[in-house]
């Protein structure tokens, strides 16, 4: 069984209400109705029942099952205004900017939707920036807590690679943090193995990133990368991670004997943490088209409730996946 069938299964085990805002998408609806029909979650779709019908009638896609939702006539629409006030009034939220915003912003709604209770967790961005559907989950659902850092990650899924976890890698932080500093970083690093460990039910190896091994090379740059490393080694003891690693050393072991020897990381990592956003998104995109890897992502980590965003470029089946995973997040967030 491959990796993202396995996420299907569990996802199936504990069947979870996922909403996607994104009804005026080809790719959405395409994915609705493979997603009905692999049971991996409940769906509701955003937007005008009709029209969202009759552009599924013009693609040949059934709808069958799915709960379509019009925010304009929707019995919870006021509650949803008082709960958006609620979050938000120590901001500046007044009701009439809330029932504004509800109004006219689809992904708020749904995040909405999710803090209230009527959803598990969104699936956006199809169709959105990165930003516009992080922003309303960060503003409203918040963080875990404990949390202090909400970061996004993505699992790669490199195929016919021995590397990682048979091919299996967990990249952070992808889409979150521009340029986290040594705590930041530490909880991200933290945050990431416990992520890899619930999603994959591997055992986390945390190599955290950077141009220099084990001293190689000297700069500031460097100097956060240990720090980080010392601050979730100290936090966490538990958890396998070492640093400074150039990705080569974190992933091949005959370069890791040469590098890092000793290390108890070096050669075998399967989670990676960058020292910076841009790093990271190039090093996943690198990965996804060169090694032609599935990149199921960015999703985030740290936040209360499972709010996940799509690139758009994204095909149906990369839409398919994020859900299942998102459900997935769902469970762990009930198992807290």
């Amino acid at each position: 069984m491959g990796f993202i069938d396995r996420i299907k299964e569990k996802a199936r085990q504990n069947v979870k209400t996922i909403v996607l805002p994104e009804s005026n998408d080809r790719r959405t609806l395409e994915a609705v109705e493979q997603i009905l029909k692999e049971g991996t979650a409940k769906l509701i779709l955003l937007g005008d029942p009709e029209k969202v019908t009759a552009d599924a009638k013009e693609l040949g896609v059934s709808l069958e099952g799915v709960s379509i939702v019009n925010p304009a006539n929707d019995k919870n629409f006021e509650s949803y205004v008082q709960l958006l006030y609620e979050c938000r009034k120590a901001k500046g939220m007044t009701e009439e900017k809330a029932r504004d915003t509800l109004s006219n912003d689809i992904l708020t709604y749904g995040v909405v939707m999710v803090k209230a209770g009527a959803a598990d967790g969104m699936v956006a961005g199809a169709c959105h920036s990165t930003a516009d559907t992080l922003r309303p989950a960060l503003q409203i659902i918040k963080t875990t807590p404990g949390v202090k850092s909400v970061s996004g990650f993505f699992i790669m899924d490199v195929p016919n690679c021995e590397l990682g976890d048979d091919g299996i890698f967990l990249f952070a932080d992808c889409a979150v943090n521009q340029n986290p500093d040594p705590v930041q970083l530490a909880e991200i690093a933290t945050n990431s193995a416990r992520t890899f460990e619930a999603l994959t039910g591997g055992v986390p190896a945390v190599a955290m990133l950077s141009h220099s091994s084990k001293g190689s090379s000297k700069h500031p740059d460097v100097d956060k990368v240990v720090e980080a490393t010392r601050l979730a080694r100290e936090a966490h003891p538990d958890i396998n991670l070492d640093g400074e690693l150039q990705l080569d050393a974190a992933i091949i072991p005959v370069v890791a004997e040469s590098k890092a020897k000793g290390s108890p990381v070096a050669g075998h990592a399967n989670v990676l943490i960058f020292p910076d956003l841009d790093a990271a998104n190039i090093g996943y995109k690198m990965v996804q088209r060169l090694a032609k890897a599935e990149a199921y992502g960015p999703m985030l980590q740290g936040i209360a409730k499972p709010v996940n965003d799509l690139s758009r470029g994204c095909y149906t089946e990369d839409i398919v996946g994020v859900v299942a995973f998102t459900a997935v997040q769902a469970q762990m967030c009930e198992n807290k």
